[in-house]
C-alpha cells in the first residue's frame, strides 16, 4: 500500500475517534508526502458553516501533536511524517458552484431555451 493512502486512512481513522461530533465531521481528503517521506501535507475538510470549519480547523491544528503521536503508534514505517495541516478548499468550491447553479436554474426555469423556436435537437 503506498504511504499516502495509508496515512489517510489512518488520519481519518483517528480524527473519527478522536474529535468531538460538535466540531462537524473532519476528514482528510487528501495527504502530500515528501519524497524522503520525512513530511507529509494533510488537507483536512469539514461539514458545516465557515465558522463551523474554521473552528474545526483550529481544533486539528491545535491538536497536532496529539495527533502526530497517535499516528506514530498507528503506522509501522522507518519515519513517522511530520505533519502539517491545511484547509482543503475543493468542496468549498464546488459547494459554491453548485450554489451558482442553482441561482442561474431559478432565475431561468429548466427546458427554457434562449431563443424562440430552437428545440433540443437544433
Amino acid at each position: 500500500m503506498r504511504v499516502r493512502e495509508l496515512l489517510k486512512r489512518e488520519l481519518n481513522e483517528i480524527f473519527r475517534r478522536e474529535f468531538p461530533v460538535e466540531l462537524g465531521l473532519v476528514s482528510v481528503s487528501e495527504v502530500g508526502v515528501s519524497n524522503d517521506l520525512h513530511s507529509a501535507t494533510v488537507f483536512v475538510s469539514s461539514i458545516g458553516d465557515e465558522p463551523t470549519r474554521r473552528k474545526a480547523f483550529r481544533a486539528v491544528r491545535k491538536a497536532a501533536g496529539k495527533i502526530q503521536a497517535k499516528l506514530g503508534q498507528a503506522v509501522e514505517l522507518r519515519y513517522t511524517p511530520r505533519l502539517k495541516f491545511a484547509i482543503d478548499e475543493t468542496r468549498n468550491r464546488g459547494e459554491r458552484v453548485l450554489n451558482i447553479l442553482d441561482e442561474i436554474n431559478k432565475e431561468i426555469p429548466l427546458g427554457q431555451t434562449h431563443e424562440k423556436g430552437s428545440t433540443e435537437n437544433d
